[in-house]
């Protein structure tokens, strides 16, 4: 006999087959992510060979609990298993999926046939005694029909079952994130151009003053640029030219001076404790401070001198600044993550966030991060979040899509999109439709900013005030967390330094400017229902169940969002043409919405309180950018 080429393998009684387990990101090398109080729904191919009867169980834990617990899958059809693991605190979870053959369940299966067969069943009673008493040593060596086929002795069996060649897959794990990780509207505000007075730099105690305003706005995020020293060397002035003036504020990105780096307050607004009594302000108005982390230096920045190899020398003995070719921003330096000394400067940018945490600030914007090492923020998000799983951290990354993604698998809680740049019908349709579809969706929180300070785009510098309503509507609507830079969007903002850029005209990223929150064409009252409708209504407080719906006109954008638990309907129509009227049928999916397909159903705009009775799927629109860019209805039976 010719001799084997191998042993067989050491598992070759385990049957079941367990494949295509949901969800899962990359095979389980990163963990999806969810919100406290959502439910994990997992589902799995279980299978085996032959016709015995498979059973599977979903195991979940906590990961501070020693043990977790096992949650009985249901059958889906096709070979399709499906369970729900409840996530009821902020942290990480851990599952997996198991697999066996049912011996018991099979033979009974079996027997209730041979039974209504009338054939002889005294050997198959005998098989199954033995069966049981496998997981049952006390159980009888006899058995009658009558147990077998009772629901109670099945019960007793079925719950010592035997899994002594069960099939586990991998482990997966889930981050689970607080509620405002999944449902925020984030306003950025200058601290220095907070002041009332044009000749007096602003303050935190005038921060503290616009916290009302904030309020009364319905944000529920207040966003800061960097607080920090500005550096004196090659500061900037107005409109990114070289500074002339002492008096010039300089860029608050030119991070660090005498007075101290990433942990210090720039003294022009205010001491530390005046930042905490803000922290504090702000959060009895339930409004989270979020702070700028920019992980760059000024040459005034204190570990220039201290920490030299954290930089990276040019052969003329001088540092690298920052370029994108041709801009030079010669008042920042970047840090050399290959750095012979990497493992301190990690420790260090690790310990900047952990000094704001202990300051009450648990919500960071994360300067480009993607320009800094992938394997970076994977242990330091990690390391802290160990500590801190409450941490929110939104990537500021304009890049290729792979990147952006790949930061978010690494842990970034949200990320900035290109929704700025998806400007008709068709592109927004596309966009959102990769975002909110899996696996996309599973580890990819997209936070939508129709401005930055950095963002000026076209359709904001030439489409009037309709292009700011359809913009901020589409980006509250379409997106759980969308935030605006003010007063520039309230006030409409919208002269570029120059032609064909994004670049504001007297930007305030270079000087102290002063609003006129009064201003009688402010777009503050707008603002104001908007943030009133998302807090009212359940269906725009998740980016599930989005559904786009026909309307003939290519200017025309119609969604829809629903509630879980079907009963809120939102539906938006917007006018994308800012300088024309633009009309059209929109056909609509009653069934889908939970509407009457033969009954009228009321349509109450939510941003002007007008009622409309419509009935059947289809019904007609126009749009009047001059009078109303869009329409947010509110959907319910007559």
């Amino acid at each position: 006999m010719t001799p084997s080429s191998s042993s067989p393998p050491d598992d070759g009684q385990r049957r079941v087959v367990i494949e295509n387990v949901t969800p899962q990101i990359d095979g389980g090398r990163f963990a999806v992510k969810r919100l406290v109080g959502d439910t994990l729904t997992v589902e799995a191919d279980v299978f085996a060979d032959g016709h015995d009867e498979v059973r599977a169980n979903l195991w979940g834990r906590f990961e501070s609990e020693p043990y977790g617990h096992e949650i009985e899958m249901a059958p889906l059809g096709s070979d399709r298993w499906g369970a729900q693991l409840p996530l009821d605190r902020v942290g990480r979870y851990e599952f997996h999926v198991s697999g066996w053959v049912d011996r018991w369940q099979t033979w009974r299966h079996d027997l209730a046939k041979r039974v209504q067969a009338g054939q002889d069943v005294t050997v198959d009673l005998q098989i199954g005694a033995a069966l049981a008493q496998r997981v049952m040593p006390t159980a009888t060596h006899t058995l009658t029909t009558e147990q077998a086929l009772g629901d109670a002795f099945a019960a007793t069996v079925a719950a010592n079952r035997d899994r002594s060649h069960e099939t586990v897959s991998a482990t997966y794990a889930v981050v689970v994130d607080p509620a405002l990780a999944g449902f925020g509207a984030w306003y950025e505000l200058f601290p220095r151009s907070a002041s009332p007075d044009a000749k007096r730099h602003g303050t935190f105690k005038d921060v503290m003053a616009r916290l009302e305003y904030v309020s009364e706005l319905g944000f529920n995020v207040l966003y800061l640029p960097p607080i920090h020293p500005i550096g004196r060397q090659f500061r900037k002035g107005p409109n990114n030219q070289p500074s002339t003036s002492p008096a010039d504020p300089g860029v608050p990105w030119a991070i660090g001076g005498p007075e101290g780096g990433h942990t210090a307050i720039n003294s022009d607004l205010g001491t530390l404790e005046d930042f905490d009594a803000l922290v504090a302000a702000a959060r009895t108005r339930d409004i989270e401070i979020a702070l700028d982390i920019a992980f760059q230096a000024s040459p005034d920045h204190p570990w220039v001198t201290e920490h030299p190899t954290w930089f990276k020398a040019r052969p003329d003995g001088t540092i690298q600044y920052a370029e994108n070719p041709p801009k030079k921003y010669q008042d920042i330096y970047p840090f050399d993550f290959e750095s012979s000394d990497w493992r301190g400067l990690w420790q260090a940018l690790n310990d900047v966030f952990r000094f704001w945490i202990g300051h009450g600030v648990a919500t960071f914007r994360v300067d480009n991060p993607h320009t800094k090492p992938f394997a970076f923020w994977e242990w330091c998000i990690g390391d802290i979040k160990r500590d801190h799983p409450e941490a929110i951290f939104l990537a500021e990354a304009f890049t290729r899509p792979k990147v952006m993604y790949r930061l978010a698998k690494l842990g970034f809680t949200q990320s900035y999109t290109y929704f700025t740049w998806r400007n008709t019908a068709a592109e927004l349709r596309a966009y959102l439709t990769e975002l909110t579809a899996s696996p996309v969706a599973d580890f990819f929180r997209p936070n939508f900013w129709p401005n930055t300070p950095d963002i000026l785009h076209a359709d904001l510098q030439n489409g009037g005030r309709a292009a700011f309503v359809a913009r901020l509507v589409l980006a509250a609507t379409l997106s759980a967390n969308y935030g605006i830079y003010g007063p520039a969007f309230e006030l409409m903002e919208h002269t570029p330094r120059e032609p064909g850029t994004e670049e504001y005209l007297d930007s305030e990223k270079y000087q102290q400017r002063t609003w006129d929150l009064k201003r009688a064409d402010s777009l503050a009252p707008l603002i104001s229902s908007i943030n009133a409708a998302r807090r009212e209504h359940p269906a725009l407080q998740s980016n599930e169940r989005l559904v786009f719906h026909e309307v003939n006109s290519d200017w025309l954008l119609a969604y829809s969002k629903r509630s879980a638990d079907g009963a809120d309907v939102i539906l938006a129509v917007v006018n994308l043409d800012y300088h024309a009227v633009r009309a059209g049928t929109l056909e609509l999916d009653l069934e889908a919405l939970g509407l009457p397909a033969d009954a009228p159903y009321e349509a109450r705009d939510l941003l002007d309180g007008a009622i409309y009775t419509w009935r059947g799927p289809r019904n007609w629109v126009s749009l009047d950018p001059e009078v109303r860019a869009a329409h947010l209805l509110w959907l319910r039976r007559s």
